[in-house]
């Protein structure tokens, strides 16, 4: 068997053999490729491959599928999983591959978005958010990386905090009890709030009341009780949609920049475990419901995205991982 050293070559090969959304953040966050390097293969990220599949499917009035949350057309079936065709879950998809937020094209499509996009809730301007939590914080994510003025959302989300520190969509229903789905996806829009706007003291505070909410749960655990909440958390997808899992928990704290805390010590050591002799880790759990297109082979195949996310949060946990 060849060394350590041998294994992570070739899947750093296997990973950079791929889409320019892939390409970039290996040489940025695994290879320490330098700035021009990285800069020059994220820009083909609008032009080339999946980007520009996703900006080529748009509706002439900017959205996509013809609708905000969900597809024009669509009429609440659920039975084939949700659809992930629209305006708001392909900006999402569109952050996570990096793609350029100075890119004319990007330019062109948000700026549509922002004049012709609604809520199906009740009519809200895309970037104004609508009610629920869990899409406020990524609409604050999304607004924030593409550079449109979402502090509404903000000041909306911050008076919505819950008592244990995190947030869930279910509190206007009387839920006192944060969900760790909704809060990943406030505090994953927070911090690029932050990012974006230098960062208000009480916007950093708020965030890391909900970061404490899920440390305390060592990002998998009831505190009541040390049991696993839910076992799909254990299970790591991508895209990863509004649902939480323990890499994507981790990887929030990844792009905190803060070292890590020795409550995501289970987190990390669970990344660790899940990784193949080859030194690839596979697809699991795909949520279902339409796509645009496939950015993967499948659930049980090895996986350039959960890979390439699984590598970049053990190097900041513990050093680089091997084979």
């Amino acid at each position: 068997m060849r060394d350590d050293d041998g294994v992570r070559d070739d899947v750093l090969d296997w990973l950079l053999d791929s889409d320019p959304a892939i390409r970039w953040q290996v040489l940025r966050d695994l290879c320490g490729a330098e700035p021009d390097a990285v800069a020059a293969e994220r820009s083909r990220v609008a032009t080339e491959g999946w980007g520009a599949r996703l900006l080529a499917v748009r509706d002439d009035d900017g959205l996509w599928a013809g609708g905000a949350c969900f597809p024009g057309d669509f009429r609440g079936d659920f039975s084939q999983g949700q659809p992930w065709t629209s305006t708001y879950p392909v900006l999402v998809l569109m952050r996570t591959l990096g793609i350029d937020p100075a890119a004319e094209p990007v330019r062109e499509a948000v700026r549509l978005v922002q004049e012709n996009c609604r809520w199906e809730h009740d009519g809200q301007r895309f970037f104004d958010g609508e009610v629920e939590p869990c899409i406020n914080g990524q609409t604050v994510a999304v607004g924030a990386y593409f550079g449109v003025d979402v502090g509404g959302i903000v000041d909306r989300l911050l008076g919505e905090q819950l008592a244990d520190g995190g947030w869930n969509c279910e509190a206007e229903y009387g839920s006192v009890r944060s969900s760790f789905a909704t809060t990943v996806c406030v505090v994953e829009g927070l911090l690029e709030h932050e990012r974006a706007t230098g960062g208000a003291a009480e916007v950093t505070a708020a965030r890391r009341r909900a970061e404490a909410y899920l440390l305390e749960r060592r990002l998998s655990r009831r505190l009541s009780t040390g049991e696993v909440a839910d076992p799909d958390w254990l299970q790591f997808s991508f895209p990863t949609r509004w649902h939480y899992d323990v890499l994507r928990g981790l990887e929030h704290f990844r792009a905190a920049g803060d070292p890590p805390d020795e409550r995501t010590s289970e987190a990390l050591e669970l990344v660790r475990a899940k990784q193949q002799p080859d030194g690839r880790w596979l697809l699991e759990g795909t949520h279902p419901g339409p796509v645009p297109f496939a950015l993967e082979d499948g659930d049980g195949l090895p996986s350039r995205w959960n890979t390439l996310r699984a590598l970049r949060v053990l190097e900041w946990g513990t050093g680089p991982a091997s084979g």
